[in-house]
C-alpha cells in the first residue's frame, strides 16, 4: 500500500516496500542484459533508466562495441518490440515514420508504418541522415506520436529511442542540432572491455546472444514507469537541481548552458534511480551522480574552454562541487532537509552500483 502525504495539494507517494519490489524486478533487468552484455553494468543501468525515464539515449562510441546488441538485448529482456534502423543519406522521413499507399481494391489509402513504430528503436548513425529526416524523429520522440497527411498514430509504450553516432568520421555527416540533442535523456559511451571480458566476448556463441528470454513484461514496464512517478522529491531537492541548471549558464566556461528540459529530465531520471535502488525518495546523492550524464550534452563550451582541454561533463563536475548541498537531518523520506557547503560526493547510491560494488569516479 503506498504511503499517503497528508499535506494539502500532496500526491500519493511510492511505499517502501514497493520500492524494494520495483528494485528487484529492474535487478533482473538488468542481469538479464548482463549474460550477453559483459562487462558494461553501467552502461545496461542508465539504458534501462532511461527506458524507465521515458527519455532516449544518444550513445556516442567507435563500431563493433556492441551498441546494436544491448538496445537488442533490453528489448527482449522487456518483452518489447525492436527496431534497427540505419540512417544514410538517402534515408527519406517516410521510411522513419511511415507511409500511405494507395489500396486499388478498398478504394481507400492504407497506412504502412515506418521503423519508429516500435517500442525500442535503434537510429543507428543517425548524424548520417539529413536534417530533415533526423526531424522526422522529432514529433515521436517528444510526443509519442507520428503524423502521415494530417492523420497522427500514436506509439506503442514503451517507447524509447537510442541514436548512435561516430565519433571519429565526420565526413559525410549531419551534425545534430541542438533542439535535437535537447531531446535526448542522456548521452553516453559503451567503451572498449577490458582484456578479459574481451575474450570472453570473442568466444561467446551467437546464439547466446539470440536466446535471450524476457524476464518481465510490457506491462510490467508500464507499472515500473507509474511507479517512478511516485518517487518522493521533496521541495528542496527541486530548487537544488534549478541552481544546478542555473549555474551550467552562468558558467564562465561556457556560451549556452542547460535548458529547462535538462531539469526535467533530471529529476524525472533521479525519481527512476532512486527506485532502482529501492528507495521511494531522492536523495542529493541520486543528483549529483546522474547530473554529469543528463546535463553535459546540453551545454556549449567557450573557447577558452574548449582549447584548455576541459570537457563538458567537467563543467558540470565544477558546477556540482560550486553549489549548495542540501542534505536531510536523518534521510530525505522524512521530508527534512538543510542545506550545507559544496560538498564533492562519490557517484551513485553511496558510490555503489545495484550490486552494492563500488564505483569509480566521476566520468
Amino acid at each position: 500500500m503506498a504511503e499517503i502525504d497528508k499535506r494539502p495539494g500532496a500526491r500519493d507517494y511510492l511505499g517502501a516496500d514497493e520500492a524494494q519490489a520495483a528494485a528487484a524486478a529492474v535487478r533482473k533487468i538488468v542481469d538479464n542484459v548482463g549474460t550477453v552484455i559483459l562487462g558494461k553494468r553501467e552502461a545496461i543501468e542508465l539504458v534501462v533508466l532511461a527506458l524507465l525515464s521515458e527519455g532516449h539515449v544518444l550513445l556516442e562510441d567507435v563500431p563493433g562495441v556492441g551498441k546494436t546488441s544491448l538496445v537488442s538485448a533490453v528489448a527482449k529482456s522487456v518483452d518489447c518490440g525492436f527496431s534497427r534502423i540505419q540512417f544514410t543519406p538517402d534515408l527519406m522521413p517516410s521510411d522513419v515514420c511511415g507511409f500511405s499507399v494507395y489500396n486499388q481494391k478498398s478504394g481507400e489509402f492504407e497506412f504502412r508504418p515506418g521503423g519508429v513504430m516500435s517500442n525500442l528503436v535503434l537510429a543507428d548513425e543517425i548524424n548520417r541522415a539529413s536534417a530533415k529526416t533526423q526531424a522526422a524523429l522529432l514529433e515521436a520522440m517528444e510526443e509519442k506520436q507520428v503524423t502521415v497527411d494530417s492523420v497522427t498514430y500514436a506509439l506503442d509504450e514503451p517507447f524509447m529511442v537510442m541514436a548512435t553516432q561516430n565519433p571519429i568520421e565526420s565526413f559525410g555527416t549531419y551534425p545534430l542540432p541542438d533542439a535535437q540533442l535537447d531531446r535526448f535523456l542522456l548521452k553516453m559511451s559503451v567503451g572498449y572491455l577490458d582484456l578479459q571480458e574481451e575474450a570472453r566476448v570473442i568466444l561467446m556463441p551467437k546464439e547466446q546472444k539470440k536466446n535471450v528470454q524476457p524476464v518481465v513484461g510490457k506491462q510490467d514496464v508500464k507499472e515500473l514507469v507509474a511507479k517512478a512517478r511516485q518517487v518522493r522529491v521533496e521541495p528542496m531537492l527541486a530548487t537544488y537541481i534549478a541552481e544546478i541548471v542555473a549555474a551550467t549558464r552562468t558558467s564562465a566556461d561556457t556560451v549556452l548552458g542547460s535548458s529547462p528540459r535538462g531539469g526535467i529530465f533530471l529529476v524525472n531520471a533521479s525519481r527512476v534511480w532512486a527506485m532502482m535502488n529501492g528507495r521511494n525518495y531522492v536523495e542529493p546523492d541520486d543528483i549529483q551522480y546522474l547530473a554529469p550524464h543528463i546535463l553535459a550534452h546540453r551545454i556549449t563550451l567557450t573557447h577558452e574552454a574548449t582549447v584548455a582541454g576541459k570537457t563538458q561533463k567537467d563543467v558540470v563536475n565544477a558546477v556540482l562541487n560550486s553549489v549548495t548541498v542540501p542534505t536531510g537531518n536523518t534521510d530525505w523520506k522524512a521530508g527534512s532537509g538543510k542545506k550545507t557547503d559544496a560538498v564533492k560526493k562519490e557517484p551513485g547510491i553511496d558510490g555503489k552500483d545495484l550490486n552494492g560494488k563500488e564505483k569509480g569516479g566521476r566520468k
